[in-house]
């Protein structure tokens, strides 16, 4: 017999702060004018897979970056690395703008954008052993131990990451958070699909450029932890 009293469904933890941020006319132009052709909505459930051959227009190795940010770091990698792709994912929309109108103003063809949870995509619409690597680059830390649950780097989530990459595909993660830092070396090292390529944390690799955030970290005197991880 029913009470009337509806049940809610369990509320979403999300791994990221959404917030918000003023988008100039530079970034209007770029969301109205290059979203059509270099971006694609995440759903949230699941649906049709992702069509990544489509969506660049051929086939070659797919690296996710995962929290984009402002695109620095993106547009660098891609620029430096023509024969993979890269899909950046990001709901932080000056963001997404801006890496739009760097991709535009560079004329990168490599570089596509997803607007929305990085783990839905993954969950939803990339295939299993479809990814060359990911990026995960300063996500946030969560450091209050009640808001753990919340960072991306730990068991369930990197079980997902895991399944996505394909075999002797790479997870590279980069934090400003010691704390972070040691819970994904403990967290990674103690799953038997992953292998790190170095001895603890790995050195600064010259591919992953310097971001403003990173700057200003260093700046006020935290280090900056790199951890590169291969899938068995």
């Amino acid at each position: 017999m029913s009470t009337g009293t509806a049940v809610r469904p369990p509320a979403r933890v999300r791994t990221y702060h959404l917030r918000r941020g003023r988008l100039s006319g530079r970034h209007h132009a770029a969301l109205d004018l290059l979203w059509p052709a270099y971006g694609v909505e995440v759903a949230e459930a699941p649906g049709s897979p992702l069509d990544v051959a489509g969506l660049f227009g051929r086939h070659a190795r797919l690296v996710l970056e995962i929290g984009s940010g402002m695109g620095e770091a993106t547009v660098e990698m891609a620029a430096a690395d023509p024969g993979r792709d890269y899909l950046a994912v990001e709901v932080y929309l000056p963001g997404i703008a801006s890496l739009l109108a760097e991709v535009a103003a560079r004329g990168l063809t490599n570089v596509r954008l997803a607007r929305g949870d990085a783990l839905d995509l993954l969950r939803h619409q990339l295939a299993p052993g479809s990814l060359d690597a990911v990026h995960a680059f300063f996500p946030d830390p969560w450091p209050k131990a009640r808001h753990h649950k919340r960072r991306l780097v730990q068991p369930a989530h990197v079980e997902l990451l895991g399944s996505r990459l394909a075999s002797g595909g790479t997870l590279h993660c980069a934090t400003d958070c010691a704390a972070y830092a040691e819970a994904m070396l403990e967290t990674l090292g103690a799953d038997h699909r992953w292998r790190n390529a170095y001895d603890g944390f790995a050195p600064r690799p010259a591919h992953r450029p310097p971001t403003k955030f990173e700057r200003q970290g260093v700046e006020a005197g935290r280090t900056v932890f790199d951890l590169v991880f291969r899938r068995d």
